[in-house]
């Protein structure tokens, strides 16, 4: 290393189905240090471990990294979704648990049996019920334990009913199996809504991971220990956060999905976006997620079709991708995909050494895999060499929607070559059209998904981007930005967006509890426990956020905290934009005719613009005039965009006093009663969202605890999102 200025290195590690990516991130500037790809080690005696450390040591290698430089490694993990979908999993000796009337009605709630994990793959489970009326002893817990071991069970769970209240018994369950080195999980740690059956098959799915997860993260701690490494090592969590190694120990569960979860990871932290569709496109499949007001969407996870008490990000995936095989029927493109040309042990068209114009190719269909149909296309030189195709990622290239120096990026002339022999094969004139149709059937299936989830989540088309990542990005987002009509952009790094999401993503907790009609202590009370849990896991404090939620339908509070494991003094290393170049990205981001522009306020380096726009129906009779907001910070990130709204702001004195008038002016009134408009408070560079509340005063009474430090002079705006 030339300078002798020692760097803070942040390292994030992807393990991904074919290859294991891994990026240097220099936290002061946030520029890349290095970067580098590995085979996942899938068959390795050590599992994706292996695959974990060889990525690591080739990166201090190639980046010239030493141990003391890394301040964090953070990695996600496909092995807990592999583990459910291959049935690599242990069975589960269940140790159910009530005192008093409810114990007939507990017994079968915690009775789970055998859980189908994919067609005939099950998750086998045993069973032993505790009536503790008279309390429970090491004696009682002891005959249970060794009656399932000796059945086959290799870890056990404990669930009593009402654990939510007192987690007494199962903490003691838990403890006791786990001084006899016994792999344990306490319902209580897993989670803390009421519902004993589906608390119990959510710890069930949890342990029954315990065995491989553990020996993962104790060989991946140790080899990085070995190295003199001593930052903290934490994993992704399936909701976008990371956690460090301890929970992962204790939670494997959260793990789930933490391969998709960390692209998503890198939409939110590395490419800010703050409404829009990452969709991460890959070689074989593509990751579809939904972002809104700079916040991940999440749902309840399902396994076999039981909803789990386990929260993730709603990532659709679909078998479309960047090296997706197209199908042909009657001189047509049928489809394209699902199977891939990796799959297909066919190469990329765009990747042909040699190939071009004048070369004579001969095409033909062919059956990939004994279950595919026989009508995929193939081709390759006359008179010998390796069976290619053309895929989207060929498509894009010859169709111009390829950009210089991205990772898809391939020959033109190769492709024209083989979309020539296409055509021909087809019996069409024009290779072009080929190409296009190829594009078109495949992300059809990626505009219906989008638009499915533009529904779902009731978002709104005028303010969202489609994001690209992954290296097949290209090949599959421009197009369908066209033809959907929105705006799109290809992140920077995009073939190494996972890993990117891994280093910079935020530590994270969730902590949900059942709660009728919440009060001010119960709101205090879960939030404190989330702000302390992130805490314990190296969150700093002054980082942290909380966003609390509640479900009135469901009797459920929430209560999310995130944090950085350090202080940041400003996000990715921007240099800050004058007023100019600020008031030029928001009008960039306001689609319509802006008829008037208007800086409202300046908060904590937050500028909070105004625009009046107008959209003309039938020829200009018809006009609707909106009143957009923009919340951009000084390094040109958006922070918050409202399509239409109104604004409160002023003094905090000003603003508290005055918030109730303000949600009487916009409340309304439905068959469902009154509805409260969304509420955003800015103060101090932060964003608090307060649209997860359902009472004024529940707002006015979580604003006055996360304003208790502001004075009563300070700016501060409420922006409401109508």
């Amino acid at each position: 290393m030339a300078s002798s200025q020692k760097r803070r290195i942040r390292v994030g590690i992807d393990v991904g189905g074919t290859f294991t990516h891994a990026v240097a991130i220099d936290a002061s500037n946030f520029t890349i240090a290095a970067k580098v790809k590995v085979p996942t080690t899938h068959t390795d005696p050590r599992g994706v471990a292996a695959g974990i450390i060889e990525a690591l040591f080739k990166l201090l290698k190639e980046g010239e990294i030493s141990a003391d430089e890394i301040i964090l490694i953070a990695h996600s993990t496909t092995q807990a979704t592999n583990a459910l979908l291959e049935g690599d999993v242990a069975p589960v000796g269940i140790v159910g648990m009530a005192a008093g009337m409810g114990r007939g009605r507990a017994r079968a709630q915690t009775r789970i049996g055998g859980i189908e994990l994919a067609p005939g793959r099950f998750l086998h489970t045993f069973h032993r019920f505790l009536d503790v009326t008279e309390g429970l002893t090491d004696g009682m817990i002891g005959r249970a334990v060794d009656e399932l071991i000796g059945e086959g069970a290799q870890v056990i769970v404990a669930s009593a009913a009402f654990s939510v209240e007192d987690a007494s018994s199962e903490t003691r369950v838990a403890e006791y199996c786990r001084a006899r080195g016994i792999p344990a999980t306490a319902g209580c740690e897993i989670s803390q809504l009421y519902g004993l059956r589906a608390r119990t098959r959510t710890a069930v799915i949890n342990a029954s991971m315990l065995p491989r997860m553990l020996e993962t993260a104790n060989m991946t701690e140790l080899s990085v220990r070995e190295a003199g490494i001593s930052a903290p090592l934490m994993i992704m969590r399936s909701d976008g956060g990371i956690m460090d190694i301890e929970q992962m120990r204790r939670r494997p569960i959260l793990t789930m999905l933490s391969g998709p979860a960390a692209g998503v990871a890198a939409a939110l932290m590395y490419a800010r976006i703050t409404d829009g569709i990452f969709i991460e496109v890959g070689g074989t499949s593509t990751d579809i997620s939904a972002i809104r007001n700079g916040k991940s969407l999440v749902k309840s996870a399902t396994v076999g079709g039981h909803r789990l008490y386990l929260r993730t990000l709603d990532v659709r995936t679909l078998g479309i991708a960047g090296g997706s095989v197209p199908r042909v029927h009657d001189g047509h493109v049928t489809d394209t995909g699902p199977r891939s040309a990796h799959i297909a042990n066919v190469g990329y068209a765009a990747f042909q050494q040699g190939l071009q114009p004048g070369v004579q190719i001969q095409a033909e269909t062919f059956q990939p895999m004994h279950e595919d149909p026989g009508d995929y296309v193939r081709m390759r030189v006359v008179g010998g060499g390796k069976y290619f195709s053309v895929t989207p990622t060929c498509a894009a290239n010859l169709l111009g929607l390829v950009p210089p120096g991205d990772a898809a990026e391939g020959s033109k002339l190769a492709c024209a070559a083989a979309f020539v022999a296409l055509a021909r094969f087809m019996h069409r004139a024009a290779p072009e059209a080929v190409a296009d149709e190829i594009l078109d059937r495949g992300t059809r299936k990626v505009s219906k998904v989008i638009g499915e989830m533009i529904e779902d989540y009731e978002l709104d088309p005028q303010l969202l981007t489609l994001s690209g990542g992954g290296g097949g990005a290209a090949a599959i987002v421009p197009y369908t930005a066209k033809k959907m009509g929105l705006p799109f952009e290809i992140t920077e790094n995009s073939a190494v967006i996972s890993a990117i999401g891994a280093a910079l993503a935020l530590v994270r907790d969730t902590i949900e509890k059942t709660v009728i009609n919440p009060t001010e202590a119960d709101v205090l009370k879960i939030r404190k426990e989330a702000e302390e849990a992130v805490v314990r896991m190296g969150a700093n404090p002054g980082t942290i956020e909380v966003q609390i939620e509640i479900d009135a339908r469901k009797n459920v509070l929430r209560a999310s905290a995130t944090g950085a494991t350090e202080l940041r003094a400003r996000e990715l290393g921007k240099s800050a934009l004058d007023d100019t170049e600020l008031e030029q990205r928001v009008r960039q981001s306001v689609r319509g005719h802006v008829r008037e522009f208007v800086r409202c306020a300046d908060i904590g380096g937050l500028v909070i613009c105004r625009a009046i726009t107008e959209t003309r129906k039938l020829g200009g009779l018809l006009r609707k005039r909106s009143c957009q907001y923009r919340v951009i910070d000084r390094e040109g990130i958006i922070r918050l965009q409202i399509r239409n709204g109104d604004i409160l702001a002023g003094t905090k004195r000003a603003v508290m006093s005055e918030l109730k008038e303000f949600f009487e002016k916009h409340t309304t009134y439905g068959d469902a009663g009154r509805e409260l408009p969304g509420l955003f408070t800015v103060y101090r560079g932060r964003i608090l969202d307060l649209s997860g509340l359902i009472s004024v005063d529940q707002i006015l009474s979580l604003m006055q605890i996360e304003l208790g430090s502001v004075a009563d002079d300070e700016p501060v705006a409420g922006l409401m999102q109508l």
